[in-house]
């Protein structure tokens, strides 16, 4: 398959800026846990970042969002996305800098991507509880993140990996110290790394 062919079936990559890599985001409305959060006053989807800004503010970037949701169905889309990502020689890819996983098949295909592209380390957050029984399936090169779902809540110790939004406790991600940049910091990619803390924005 042809990149520009690829192109046509994945519609695109995101490239936040912070970020060392792309990214692959979705629609936030069309998150199944988070279009709940969103509602919940004190929550880490209240006021979510992918409702506002750049994201609410052009038009094109929603749009975008709602054909890569779109474009899952389509049965080529674990090879385009596998043949995408490989073409952009990096090292780090970000699942969801927007939207989140809907499904046990998109999971599966998302396990597929990353085992054909094994030299990139993958990160995927999540509110989707249901994940949890599948992490032992997914692919050593990607590290999942059960994302907390209260500010200030403390780090799910169940889980290997997880995410934590902050106001009052410590925060441990520098990027609001580094002018909004990732940096050198690849914790999240981390398997090493417990839980990341995030201040909230």
């Amino acid at each position: 398959m042809l990149i520009k062919e690829a192109d046509k079936i994945i519609i695109s990559l995101s490239k936040p800026d912070k970020m060392p890599g792309f990214a692959y985001g979705l629609p936030a409305r069309a998150c199944k846990t988070g279009a709940k959060l969103v509602k919940v006053p004190g929550s880490v989807c209240s006021g979510c970042y992918a409702l506002k800004g750049n994201y609410a503010r052009f038009p094109a970037i929603m749009k975008a969002q709602y054909k890569r949701l779109t474009a899952l169905r389509h049965p080529r889309w674990v090879t385009a996305m596998a043949i995408k990502i490989n073409s952009k020689k990096v090292k780090y890819f970000r699942w969801h800098d927007s939207g989140d996983v809907q499904d046990l098949k998109h999971l599966a295909k998302i396990f597929k991507v990353c085992r054909l592209t094994p030299d990139i380390k993958h990160w995927m957050p999540t509110r989707e509880a249901w994940t949890k029984k599948w992490i032992d399936r997914a692919p050593s090169n990607l590290v999942i993140r059960f994302s907390g779902t209260m500010i200030d809540q403390p780090a799910v110790e169940s889980w290997p990996n997880t995410s934590t939004v902050v106001i009052t406790g410590s925060r441990t991600c520098n990027a609001p110290d580094n002018a909004g940049q990732c940096g050198s910091c690849r914790d999240c990619w981390n398997s090493e790394i417990k839980n990341v803390a995030y201040g909230k924005h």
